[in-house]
């Protein structure tokens, strides 16, 4: 570890592979429709930070473990933030797709 690992956001594409080996964990996009529809990680969930606590229930336990990122990690802080006042507890920011190194779908 380095003295400015610190400053590093975190690793989307790591945060991408622990979610698919999590158990009943959902990959949760907080982007625009929009920017979700001119491409996601694929089995990703959209739902917008603007709506989030209108949404009520973005999953059906609020222990499942959530993996949150956005276009560069801003908004994912924010909605890992809101998500924990919600009552969920197991919300993960993972960063953002620019950093994103898999396949994106359409």
């Amino acid at each position: 570890m380095g003295f400015f690992d610190f400053l590093k956001g975190p690793d989307v594409n790591q945060g991408v592979r622990e979610c698919g080996a999590t158990p009943g964990a959902v990959l949760l996009d907080v982007r625009t429709p929009q920017e979700y529809r001119e491409g996601h990680i694929p089995g990703s969930v959209n739902v917008p930070l603007q709506s989030l606590s209108a949404e009520g229930a973005v999953c059906a336990g609020k222990d499942a473990p959530l993996f949150v990122y956005c276009h560069s990690g801003a908004r994912s802080r924010q909605a890992v933030s809101l998500l924990a006042r919600m009552g969920y507890a197991n919300a993960k920011n993972i960063g953002g797709i620019a950093a994103y190194t898999g396949k994106v779908e359409r």
